[in-house]
């Protein structure tokens, strides 16, 4: 993504002199008021944006940010309220003449804007950005008022402006197109629990007021370590930045050098960058071949692999003495051999323990046979490896193995039916034989995510709501923290094999927020202490393998101290597998994906 720096000044009157000015300055975006003076209404010349020729028209689209006029449309006042009206609508008309597909940017002024969102519902055309104060503009007052009392500051720090926008939100019924611009203030900095709720939100920029910036030893503008961590937090989620500024102030080229600088120190840029947020349905492995596109972006996990090839040589160890080890062969199995990465790591363990094994790679996909094949003829035409074209389930070994390896685990760990497969291949494995990964357990926990909830209504799928999705988290509020949900061990040699399970988990709000859905993770013990998680609490450094979960529901408005509790289920019939999830608390909700009708695991 390219960020944008986007400088705000009022009472300008030449647009462009004034776009001139922020590209001078390194800044590639401009806002300000479309009418400078909202009197009378027929707009005077003075107004910065008329007329409409002064730019060309996809200049108008790519440089300026149309502020609208501060006024009141759900003042108590019916005249007030009508005046108001008739000046957005004016402002909204010119602003539409000028951008075909622009956005407006407006002030919530407080709590009740019923008004306001029946106008954002009746606009067709571009965006609109919602600038919203980060804490409560009143609670900047009392720097200056000394007769504040105690109780008025309480009170003034009760009220929380993001109820506001939570408000507007259900009153354009989560429309797509309307978005948050945090306005920070130098008086009030927020909680980072406050900070952590904004990050589930769609936010399009964040305003920062140039009166927040401080001069350093070398005499240049920067921001303190709270604010820059702060706001690095909000660039991470894509968030970009207007910086608020007045027409003579002479810092407003070290504001955008440093701004542009913590964009880069806070932008996590990498090759799954295009991931952020998009929702996905999950691989089904076992029922379709995976393409050489998928198995690459699994190779080229820097971590994944290494920490198989660690689990191996540990078992290897384990199950052959130092003295036994001349004379001892070990027998491998990779279950699901892809284009060889676990076989490779295989080798590699054998070498670093000075061990011999004997591979045998099992394959359902006719494509990467080819591929393994090949890597047989070219890579390792010496070592003791045999390939067979064949489901696991249905192979019949020339000899059984001291060691299975397999990587089916899925975003949740299950979800790619490593339980039945595992299960239907025990009998490839000896009484002491060993299974890597041996044991795995899911995580859910409810988020906030008004992205991801997009999403799920862009997809315009009748069956939306009852599939679960696969997607890189990016926008999100964690409401509380992941807890176990499922866990499956392996080798399993319970005499009755049952893979199906519920369990019914408690979450406290910390926050007034809304649900949007649950997350779900997982972690794996591979062998010993040797493990893999994608849990946020516990998640491998730099392993990018494995996507986290999202199963939506319905938003719904949580308070602080509420309980939420979800209740979740595997279910199994003799041809699927299938997830069901429902929120029992604080009031029940709809079951979603009853019977598997909208996404299930084909056996």
């Amino acid at each position: 993504m390219n960020y944008y720096v986007c400088l705000q000044q009022e009472g300008i009157n030449d647009i462009a002199k004034f776009i001139n000015k922020a590209q001078a300055n390194n800044y590639n975006v401009v806002a300000t008021s479309i009418n400078a003076n909202i009197l009378p209404m027929e707009p005077f010349e003075t107004d910065p944006t008329y007329p409409a020729t002064l730019l060309k028209a996809d200049e108008w689209n790519s440089k300026v940010l149309f502020c609208l006029s501060d006024v009141d449309v759900d003042s108590p006042n019916v005249k007030l309220s009508e005046y108001s009206k008739a000046m957005l609508l004016r402002d909204i008309t010119w602003a539409e003449h000028l951008q075909n597909n622009g956005s407006v940017m407006i002030r919530l002024r407080g709590p009740k804007n019923e008004n306001l969102a029946k106008i954002i519902e009746a606009r067709n055309k571009g965006s609109w950005f919602i600038q919203v104060p980060i804490t409560n503009p009143e609670i900047a007052t009392f720097e200056h008022r000394k007769d504040a009392t105690d109780k008025e500051i309480e009170e003034a720090q009760e009220v929380d402006p993001w109820s506001w926008w939570n408000d507007l939100r259900f009153a354009v019924n989560h429309n797509a197109k309307v978005k948050v611009v945090l306005e920070l203030n130098d008086s009030d900095r927020p909680s980072r629990e406050t900070v952590r709720r904004w990050l589930g939100e769609p936010i399009e920029a964040v305003i920062i007021p140039s009166s927040l910036f401080i001069l350093n030893r070398s005499n240049y503008y920067v921001l303190n370590k709270e604010w820059q961590a702060i706001i690095g937090h909000f660039i991470n989620v894509r968030a970009n930045i207007i910086i608020s500024a007045t027409a003579n102030d002479h810092g407003i080229s070290q504001y955008a050098d440093y701004m542009r600088k913590l964009i880069n120190d806070n932008c996590d840029t990498h090759s799954l960058n295009s991931y952020e947020n998009v929702l996905e349905i999950p691989l089904q492995p076992l029922f379709d071949n995976l393409d050489s596109y998928t198995y690459e972006i699994f190779e080229i996990d820097p971590v994944k692999y290494k920490l198989y090839q660690d689990a191996i040589e540990q078992a290897l160890l384990d199950r052959v003495s130092d003295e036994e080890a001349k004379r001892t062969l070990t027998v491998i199995m990779v279950l699901g051999g892809g284009r060889g990465p676990l076989a490779r790591a295989a080798f590699n363990a054998a070498e670093k323990a000075k061990r011999k094994v004997r591979v045998y790679i099992i394959e359902k996909n006719p494509s990467a046979i080819r591929t393994l094949t090949n890597m047989v003829k070219t890579l390792w035409s010496k070592k003791d490896v045999h390939i067979f074209s064949k489901d696991m389930r249905d192979f019949a070994p020339p000899e059984l193995a001291d060691i299975l390896v397999s990587e089916l685990l899925g975003s949740f760990g299950d979800n790619e039916l490593s339980p039945e497969c595992l299960d239907g291949a025990l009998k490839l494995l000896k009484e002491d034989g060993i299974s890597i990964p041996c044991k795995s357990t899911s995580y859910i926990n409810p988020l906030m995510s008004a992205v991801l909830h997009n999403n799920v209504l862009q997809t315009s799928s009748v069956s939306a709501f009852n599939c679960g999705y696969v997607t890189l988290l990016k926008n999100i509020y964690h409401i509380d923290e992941p807890k176990a949900l499922f866990e499956f061990k392996h080798p399993n040699r319970d005499k009755v094999v049952d893979n199906t399970r519920f369990k019914e988990l408690l979450f406290t709000v910390e926050k007034d927020c809304v649900l949007h859905g649950i997350g779900g993770y997982f972690d794996t013990m591979l062998y010993k202490q040797i493990s893999l998680s994608i849990n946020p609490l516990t998640h491998t450094p730099g392993m990018f393998s494995w996507f986290p979960m999202f199963f939506p529901t319905q938003p719904r408005t949580v308070k602080q101290g509420d309980t939420i509790s979800i209740k979740f289920w595997r279910c199994v019939d003799p041809g699927k597998v299938w997830y069901e999830w429902q929120l029992s608390a604080p009031v029940e909700s709809e079951r979603h994906n009853a019977d598997g009708t909208g996404y299930n695991m084909r056996l």
